[in-house]
C-alpha cells in the first residue's frame, strides 16, 4: 500500500469535489438542519436578554428601558403588575426554551437523515465502483484494508459531516450573535473575552496538521490489522491444519501493538490539545467574571447587563471549544476522504470505444501472446489455435502459465504483447461483459457464497429453471450427493462452502458453469479433488452435454486430458509440445515423462 500513498493524497479542491459528489441527495436534509440550527440559536440568544431586562427594568427599575420592552410591559398592565406576577416572565422563558427544544429536535432529525443518506450513498458508490475495478487492482490492494476504508473511513466522514461540520454553522451563529450582544453591553470586556478565544482558535490551527499526520498513520495501521484478521478468518482451516495458531496470534499481536502505539500517540497529542484548551477556557471565564464584577461595582455595567454578559460568554465558550474539536476532526476526515478518493479515482474497467457484441463462437487464436506480472514474465510468445467445438488439454508444471493463459482469454488481464481472438475478433474489441457471459470458467479452488446450494448453482443465471439445475447437477455428478442432504438443494453451504468437501465444492462450481450453458468451457484443474470414477463420469457427461462447445481442460492428471482432441504442454511460459495423447506418448518429452510417472504411481497403488 505504500506505493499508493502519494496517489491517495489530494488537494483541498479535489477533496471538496469528492465530498460534494458523495453529498448528492443529502444536501437538502443538511440544509434544513442548518435552517433549524439558526432558529434554535435565535431562541437561545433571546433568553439571556429576557433575564437581563427583567433584572434591570422590572425588578431593579433601571431608567432607560427600551421602548419596545416598555410597550410590552404597558400592554400587560404596567411594571407593578408584571413585578407582582413574575411567573409571566417565567412562562416567556419556558416558551422560548420549548421553541428552542423543538428547533433542536428538528435539527437533529434532518441532520440524522442527511448523515444516513450520505453513508448509504458512500457505501453503495464504493461497492459498485469496486465491482467494476480491474482484476489486477485486487492483486495490489488487501481485502482487509478495502473493507476498513468502506466501513471505518465512511463512518469517520459521516460523523464529521453530521456531528461536526453542520454543528459548525450553529457554533458560528452562536458566536456571532453572542458577540454582537456582548459588544452592545460592554466593548472592553468583550475585547478581553475575544482575546482568549483567538488564542484557542490559533492553537487549534497549529494542531490541525499534526493531528492529520498522526491519524493517517493510525488509519493505515488499522487497515493492516484488518487485513491480518481477515486473512486468518478466511484461512482458519489452514492455520489449524498446520498448527500455526501461536504464530498467527503473535503476528496479530505484533500488528495490534503497532496500531495501539500509534493510537497512544494520537491520544497523547489530543490530550495536550484539550488540556491547554481547557486551561485557556477556565482562565477566560475567571477573567470575564472578575472584570465584569469590577465594572458592575464601579457602575460601568448594570446587574442585568452583567448577568446577560456572563450568560452570553458561557454560550460562546463551548462553541469555541467545539470549534477546536472540529478543526482536529477535520484533519481525520481529510485523511478518510483521501482513502476513499483513492478507490473512486482508481480507473474502472472500460470497453474499447469501438467495442462490439460477442461475435459468436468460432476458433480461438493466441498469436505471439506474452504477459508479465510487474517485471516477472509468465508467458512468452505463445501461439496456439483452438478450433470451434474442439476439446483441448493443457498440461504443465506449477508456474508454467497455464491458468494465466485462461485469465487472459477471459480478459481479466490484458496481454503485454500479441493478441487473442475469438471468431476472428480481437477480445480487446469485445465488450467485456458479453465476453465473460459466453465463457464458462471453473477454477481449481472455487469460491462458494454463504447461501444455499441452489443459490450458488444459479448465481451465473438470472432465471434458471429446476430442470436446468437438475441437468447441471447430474452432469457434474453432484445430484446424488444433494439427494443425501437433509435439505437437498436448500442446504446452506456456509462461508466459502465450508460444509462441503473439496470434491463437492468443485462439482458445485461445475454445475454453476453448466447452468450458464456457455459455448466455451474452461476447467482449470477443477477435477483435482474428485476420485477417478467421478472424474470419468463428469468427463463423459460433459462430452455428451457439450458436443458443440469448445472445451479447455487444464490438469496435472493425464487421465483427465488424454481424451482431448489436442494437448498442449507448457514449460517456462512456452508451448513446448503439442499433439494427441497417442502422438505425445511416442515422443521422449515432458508429456511422456509425466505419463510414465503417473502410470507407475497407479500401478504401485
Amino acid at each position: 500500500m505504500e506505493r499508493n500513498k502519494e496517489k491517495r493524497k489530494g488537494t483541498k479542491s479535489s477533496k471538496m469535489k469528492t465530498l460534494a459528489f458523495f453529498l448528492k441527495g443529502s444536501k437538502r436534509f443538511f440544509a434544513l438542519g442548518i435552517l433549524f440550527v439558526f432558529v434554535q440559536v435565535i431562541f437561545d440568544m433571546i433568553n439571556p436578554k429576557v433575564m437581563g431586562y427583567t433584572v434591570d427594568y422590572i425588578v431593579g427599575d433601571t431608567a432607560g428601558i427600551p421602548k419596545f420592552i416598555l410597550r410590552a410591559i404597558n400592554q400587560l398592565g404596567g411594571r407593578a403588575y408584571v413585578l407582582s406576577r413574575l411567573w409571566l416572565v417565567a412562562i416567556v422563558i419556558v416558551v422560548l426554551g420549548i421553541l428552542g427544544a423543538v428547533s433542536r429536535y428538528l435539527f437533529r432529525l434532518f441532520n440524522s437523515l442527511g448523515g444516513e443518506n450520505l453513508a448509504r450513498r458512500m457505501r453503495n458508490t464504493l461497492f459498485e465502483h469496486i465491482l467494476r475495478l480491474p482484476y489486477k487492482w485486487n492483486d495490489v490492494n488487501k481485502t482487509g484494508d478495502i473493507i476498513q476504508r468502506c466501513t471505518s473511513d465512511v463512518d469517520m466522514i459521516r460523523n464529521f459531516i453530521q456531528e461536526q461540520l453542520v454543528n459548525l454553522f450553529r457554533m458560528i451563529a452562536m458566536i456571532v450573535f453572542a458577540l454582537y450582544f456582548m459588544f452592545r453591553i460592554h466593548i472592553i470586556l468583550s475585547l478581553c473575552a475575544c482575546g482568549f478565544l483567538v488564542i484557542v482558535v490559533g492553537y487549534s490551527l497549529v494542531f490541525h496538521n499534526k493531528v492529520g499526520a498522526q491519524f493517517e498513520k493510525v488509519d493505515e495501521e488499522e487497515g493492516r490489522l484488518s487485513a491480518v484478521a481477515q486473512e486468518n478468518l478466511a484461512g482458519v482451516r489452514v492455520v489449524r491444519a498446520f498448527g500455526r495458531e501461536l504464530y498467527e496470534r503473535n503476528r496479530f499481536e505484533s500488528k495490534n501493538q503497532v496500531y495501539i502505539m500509534h493510537w497512544v500517540g494520537m491520544m497523547s497529542l489530543l490530550a495536550k490539545f484539550w488540556t491547554i484548551s481547557d486551561m485557556v477556557k477556565h482562565l477566560q471565564t475567571v477573567t470575564v467574571l472578575s472584570l465584569g464584577a469590577f465594572f458592575t461595582v464601579n457602575g460601568q455595567m448594570t446587574s442585568g447587563e452583567y448577568i446577560s454578559f456572563i450568560a452570553y460568554n458561557m454560550l460562546i465558550i463551548q462553541p469555541i471549544m467545539e470549534l477546536g474539536r472540529v478543526i482536529s476532526e477535520m484533519s481525520k476526515s481529510g485523511v478518510s476522504i483521501d482513502r476513499l478518493k483513492y478507490i473512486i479515482d482508481s480507473e474502472p474497467e472500460k470497453d474499447a470505444a469501438d467495442a462490439v457484441d460477442f461475435p459468436g463462437y468460432g476458433d480461438i487464436v493466441f498469436s505471439n501472446v506474452s504477459f508479465s506480472y510487474d517485471q516477472s514474465e509468465v508467458l512468452s510468445d505463445v501461439n496456439l489455435t483452438i478450433r470451434k467445438g474442439e476439446t483441448i488439454g493443457i498440461l504443465g508444471g506449477t508456474g508454467s502459465g497455464k491458468s494465466t493463459l485462461m485469465l487472459l482469454l477471459d480478459n481479466l488481464y490484458e496481454v503485454s504483447s500479441g493478441s487473442i481472438s475469438i471468431n476472428g475478433v480481437d477480445i480487446s474489441k469485445i465488450k467485456k461483459n458479453e465476453l465473460r457471459k459466453n465463457i464458462g470458467f471453473v477454477l481449481q479452488e472455487p469460491y462458494l457464497f454463504s447461501r444455499s446450494l441452489k443459490d450458488n448453482i444459479c448465481i451465473a443465471g438470472d432465471a434458471v429453471s429446476d430442470e436446468q439445475i437438475e441437468r447441471a447437477t447430474t452432469i457434474a455428478s453432484l445430484r446424488q450427493s444433494i439427494n443425501k442432504f437433509k435439505d437437498g438443494y436448500n442446504t446452506y453451504v456456509g462461508e466459502k462452502g465450508v460444509t462441503l468437501s473439496g470434491g463437492q465444492k468443485q462439482r458445485t462450481a461445475i454445475a454453476q458453469m453448466l447452468v450458464k450453458d456457455p459455448g466455451i468451457m474452461i476447467f482449470d484443474d477443477s477435477l483435482s479433488a474428485v476420485d477417478a470414477k467421478t472424474d470419468a463420469a463428469i468427463r463423459r457427461g460433459l462430452k455428451e452435454a457439450g458436443k458443440d462447445a469448445t472445451v479447455i481442460i487444464i490438469s496435472h492428471k493425464i487421465t483427465t486430458i488424454m481424451g482431448a482432441d489436442n494437448i498442449y504442454v507448457f514449460d517456462g511460459g512456452r508451448v513446448v509440445e503439442s499433439g494427441t495423447h497417442d502422438e505425445l506418448v511416442t515422443k521422449q518429452g515432458i508429456y511422456r515423462r509425466i505419463y510414465d510417472l503417473q502410470r507407475n504411481e497407479q500401478e504401485g497403488a
